[in-house]
């Protein structure tokens, strides 16, 4: 009779971390299906089947790169240059890991791995916001169940605007477009509100990626520009982070 008790609480307090893991989950779902399906449509546009669309949400799970990887899929940009492009713009992905796992140090490698493929910008931060949880009994429910809401709604959206893209007319389809670039800057303006240095910093990125493009392949120069862009905030940004 007490170990069914002790168990009972063991599946209600799960029960209850899965809920709130959930509820925290809940505003990235909503936040990530109307862009979700803007990058199903813009795969189709760029030659990708629904299959293949969804397919790389389920794999890569990583909305930027998976917004420039069809971008460059688009102008015909070779495999090796899409997979350089994409790793240097996931780098900070091993930060944000190594961040994630030193707060979950106690947790058996069978969760580690899941819950660190599932971490994005979104779900590492509102991890943050809830860093208790990890020192609660089956604190990890919490973390699985909010980076599962997360991704469920990115592959669905993914799915849903694969299918879409056949639908809508071509004059909003095309419109789409310009989500890629509303997506980057609404990612940066945050920073520069806070460093007008990151304002700088984009910039020189650009001018690098600009100039890249007059002697060599877009991809190539996206690349350069993302390197070259961020060795410049390493260096305008020291100072700040020694103050």
């Amino acid at each position: 009779m007490e170990a069914q008790v002790i168990a009972t609480k063991e599946n209600v307090s799960r029960t209850y971390m899965l809920k709130k893991g959930f509820a925290a989950g809940f505003p990235i779902m909503l936040g990530y299906m109307p862009i979700a399906i803007t990058y199903g449509v813009l795969a189709g546009q760029s030659g990708l089947s629904v299959m293949e669309t969804t397919w790389m949400s389920v794999l890569v799970f990583a909305g930027a790169s998976q917004f420039m990887g069809v971008n460059l899929i688009a102008l015909g940009t070779g495999a090796m240059e899409i997979i350089i492009a994409t790793f240097v713009l996931n780098f900070r992905h091993f930060v944000m890991s190594l961040s994630f796992m030193n707060r979950l140090r106690g947790i058996p490698l069978r969760w580690k791995a899941p819950l660190s493929l599932g971490l994005t910008d979104e779900t590492f931060t509102v991890s943050a916001l809830h860093y208790d949880r990890a020192d609660q009994k089956h604190g990890t429910w919490f973390y699985a169940a909010l980076i599962l809401t997360a991704y469920t709604s990115w592959v669905g959206g993914s799915f849903l605007g694969g299918v879409l893209g056949d639908i809508i007319p071509d004059q909003l389809s095309q419109s789409m477009g310009i989500a890629l670039y509303a997506m980057f800057i609404g990612l940066l303006i945050p920073s520069v509100k806070k460093e007008m240095k990151v304002a700088i910093i984009a910039v020189i990125a650009m001018l690098i990626n600009y100039i890249c493009t007059l002697f060599m392949a877009t991809g190539w120069a996206i690349v350069c520009g993302t390197v070259f862009g961020g060795l410049s905030g390493v260096l305008l940004l020291e100072g700040d982070e020694q103050k």
